[in-house]
C-alpha cells in the first residue's frame, strides 16, 4: 500500500528541514560493489588459487544477514592494481594461467567484446580505498532496512549497496538508517516487490534525508550508536524521532 497522506505530510516536512544522505560537505556517498560480469570466476574462496595479493575479500549479501558481519571467506580475484590500471599479467603466472582457463568466458562477455585487449577485466573497477574504509553496507532486497557496518576490511559485492562518510560516526549514522523515518523514505519511493520486500537501492538510498551530524546532541548520538548495535528499531526509532523533531511518524 502506498504511504498515507499523513506520512507524506511528515516526508514533504522532512524533506523540506534537513540535508539529504548523499552530500559533498559531510563527504556522504552512497555506492553500489563491484559487478564482475562472471561471479563464478571472479569470486571464490580457494586461498591458494592464485597470487597471495591477487584476493581481495569481498562482502556478500549472506555475511550481513545477522545485521553484524560474518565473512565467509569469499575473495575477488582482483585484476586491478592499487592504481587503478589492469594487472600485467606476465607478472602473475598463476593468475594469468586461471584467466586463461576460462578465457573462453571471459572473452564472451559484453565488456570483453568492447575492450578485447582487457578481456579479464571486471565491469567495474576496484576503489582501493574503499576497502580500508568505514562503510554501512545494504542488501538490495530485504523486508526491512537493514544496514550493517564493515570496519574496513571488505570489499561490497553489487548486490550491497554501501555508503562512506568523512564526517559521521557511522553507528550514529548507522541508527539513523535502521531507524523507521529512514525506512519510511525509501518506502515510500521504492518498487515494493512479492511479500512486501523493498529494493535498498542507491536511487532510494539517496532520498532519505538527515540532520547535520553536529546538530545531532551527544545524548542522541550515544542512544543511535547503541540502538545500532543492539540491533534495536524501536529504540533507533525513538531517537530519530527527537533528533527530527517529530512527536511521531504516522502509519
Amino acid at each position: 500500500p502506498a504511504a498515507s497522506p499523513a506520512r507524506l505530510a511528515v516526508l514533504e516536512d522532512l524533506t523540506e528541514r534537513f540535508r539529504l544522505l548523499e552530500d559533498t560537505e559531510t563527504g556522504t556517498k552512497v555506492g553500489i560493489g563491484i559487478a564482475t560480469g562472471a561471479d563464478k570466476i571472479f569470486l571464490t574462496k580457494d586461498k591458494d588459487l592464485v597470487e597471495e595479493d591477487r584476493l581481495l575479500p569481498m562482502a556478500m549479501v549472506r555475511d550481513t544477514a545477522s545485521g553484524t558481519i560474518t565473512w565467509d571467506g569469499t575473495h575477488l580475484v582482483n585484476p586491478w592494481t592499487a592504481s587503478g590500471d589492469l594487472v600485467d599479467l606476465s607478472e602473475y603466472p598463476r593468475l594469468a594461467s586461471y584467466f586463461e582457463k576460462h578465457g573462453e568466458a571471459l572473452r564472451k562477455r559484453y565488456v570483453a567484446v568492447k575492450q578485447p585487449q582487457r578481456w579479464y577485466k571486471t565491469i567495474d573497477k576496484v576503489d582501493h580505498q574503499l576497502t580500508r574504509r568505514q562503510k554501512l553496507l545494504f542488501p538490495d532486497m530485504k523486508l526491512r532496512i537493514h544496514p550493517v557496518l564493515d570496519q574496513g576490511h571488505l570489499y561490497p559485492h553489487h548486490n550491497l549497496y554501501f555508503i562512506v562518510s568523512d564526517v559521521w560516526d557511522m553507528r550514529v549514522l548507522g541508527g539513523l538508517l535502521l531507524s523507521k523515518v529512514a525506512e519510511a523514505f525509501v518506502e515510500a519511493y521504492a518498487v515494493k516487490m512479492r511479500g512486501g520486500t523493498l529494493r535498498f537501492q542507491a536511487q532510494y538510498l539517496r532520498k532519505i534525508r538527515v540532520p547535520t551530524p553536529a546538530a545531532i546532541s551527544e545524548s542522541d548520538q550515544a542512544a543511535l550508536a547503541e540502538a545500532f548495535d543492539n540491533r534495536d528499531v524501536e529504540a533507533a526509532t525513538e531517537a530519530a524521532l527527537r533528533v527530527y523533531g517529530l512527536a511521531e511518524l504516522p502509519d
